[in-house]
């Protein structure tokens, strides 16, 4: 832990000597920091984008905000110029408006090394961001040692005739190898947007997350959404200017610089509410939505991925929107979420898997319960066949332990004579938590809070015994509940 403590101590100093140290007057900065993705033992993906300005425009214009009937007329006629008109008040742009962060062309260059060996450097030359991609740019790091601890900085020019303009430094992690014996701790969110975050610099929970110096953190979807007002984002623009705001968020945009983490995608952050293929969002195809998703955030190999964290651990990160039937087939043997192709795997690696405790990341639930109008889950009825078919091969282990975001209430889900659990993180922030009502505890509820926080978990060894912990946390880091397994 001491380790762990000075590790975060020294990052959390040099990010803020980033921020407080900018080296040209005029950028390109570093306004969205980087993140990392995909890690596994031996690779990591890293994700960074050039900005006008160091920091969001948090004192920009309000959006206008169309009515509903208004937003579903614009969303249908898919008109550029109305949909512009009817949210960007007159005789303003875009990057003036509230939370802006726009991006700016620029070069980037990448270092990185093991936090106690300086000298073994990695380093990937001045490269262009992409403005087709809103000046963005990704590495693919490989070659790594596991359970490694890697610090990366990474610089911004104009072009190659001029100074460094900006510099950030961060780290990540490498889980340990399978068989090194190591406790870990995680932190799983869901549901996050811009005008419901509960502190101007961005959710509190980023801040209540680093203090427990998690070794990784999984988002599960939702990270903003498109179909909320101010702005609709019916527009590619739009999508984009949503993601900018977002991720210049001080307290995410630390903790992101910091902590090994994973990002997944779900129905809000790619289209719109309960979205699946051949959809569309205004201006925006379900195609481009996609490859909106994979600009903003760490590109993996496949959208879905099983990591070993050790001895005692491996997750399973599952991809629940590429895959899926339309929710309004006929329920059946053909219909499917996963897919037949991530259906056979996680089937496949999970028998294969001898961790001690396996644990599934979904963006959606598969035990629930879900409210009787809801029809995008394994624990909607119109989802029924497959959902019993994972939930009966699940059973068959007494040592897999279900996660999901999505749902804005937290819960654990427990059936009596089962294998079966599933814990619900819980939306970010209080004012987003809703769509369940408190007094509505059904007999396999273990648990249920219909307020904003996080998952923690953690997997430790102790007197020859492995302990696997879940605690529902709320906003500023607290214990709600928590539920303790022994092997």
């Amino acid at each position: 832990m001491k380790t762990s403590v000075l590790f975060v101590c020294f990052f959390s100093i040099a990010l803020l000597y980033s921020c407080q140290n900018k080296k040209e007057r005029g950028g390109p900065y570093f306004g969205n920091g980087f993140h990392n993705g995909c890690a596994d033992h031996h690779s990591v993906v890293i994700w960074t984008r050039l900005t006008q300005n160091p920091e969001g425009n948090v004192a920009g214009q309000k959006f206008l905000v169309p009515d509903p009937d208004e937003h579903r007329e614009l969303n249908r006629e898919a008109d550029s110029a109305k949909i512009w008109k009817a949210q960007i008040p007159e005789g303003f742009n875009l990057d003036e408006m509230d939370g802006a962060c726009p991006g700016a062309q620029g070069e980037v260059r990448l270092t990185c090394y093991p936090l106690t060996n300086s000298e073994k450097k990695l380093v990937k030359d001045w490269t262009p961001v992409d403005p087709l991609k809103n000046f963005t740019l990704q590495w693919k790091l490989e070659d790594l040692s596991p359970g490694t601890k890697y610090v990366v900085e990474i610089e911004a020019r104009a072009h190659k005739n001029s100074t460094v303009s900006d510099r950030i430094q961060g780290a990540f992690r490498t889980p340990p190898a399978a068989e090194t014996e190591e406790d870990v701790g995680f932190c799983v969110v869901t549901c996050h947007d811009y005008w419901r975050r509960d502190t101007t610099g961005g959710h509190k929970i980023y801040d209540a997350m680093l203090k427990l110096f998690p070794d990784f953190y999984v988002h599960t979807g939702d990270i903003e959404y498109y179909d909320k007002p101010e702005p609709y984002a019916l527009t590619e623009e739009l999508m984009r200017f949503k993601w900018d705001r977002v991720f210049a968020l001080p307290l995410q945009r630390e903790f992101w610089g910091q902590v090994t983490s994973y990002f997944m995608k779900d129905d809000h952050d790619v289209l719109t509410d309960d979205a699946f293929p051949g959809m569309t969002y205004g201006t925006v195809s379900w195609e481009r939505g996609l490859e909106i998703f994979d600009e903003q955030n760490p590109v993996c190999g496949k959208p879905y991925q099983t990591v070993r964290w050790g001895r005692d651990l491996q997750i399973w990160l599952t991809e629940g929107r590429v895959f899926r039937s339309e929710n309004t087939d006929p329920d059946g043997p053909e219909k499917t979420i996963f897919g037949k192709e991530q259906k056979e795997w996680l089937f496949r690696t999970l028998e294969e898997s001898d961790a001690t405790f396996k644990v599934i990341i979904n963006a959606n639930p598969v035990l629930g319960p879900d409210r009787d109008s809801k029809s995008d889950n394994y624990s909607n009825s119109n989802f029924k066949y497959e959902g019993d078919e994972i939930r009966e091969f699940l059973n068959s282990f007494d040592n897999v332990f279900l996660c999901n975001g999505d749902r804005h209430w937290q819960y654990v889900t427990h059936f009596e004579g089962t294998n079966l659990w599933e814990f619900s993180c819980g939306a970010g922030a209080d004012m987003h938590a809703g769509g369940w009502r408190q007094e509505d505890v059904r007999p396999e509820h273990r648990f249920l809070r219909v307020k904003g926080g996080f998952l923690y978990g953690k997997v430790a060894r102790e007197n020859g015994k492995t302990t696997l912990v879940f605690q529902h946390r709320d906003v500023n880091g607290n214990v709600v509940h928590e539920e303790v397994f022994t092997r």
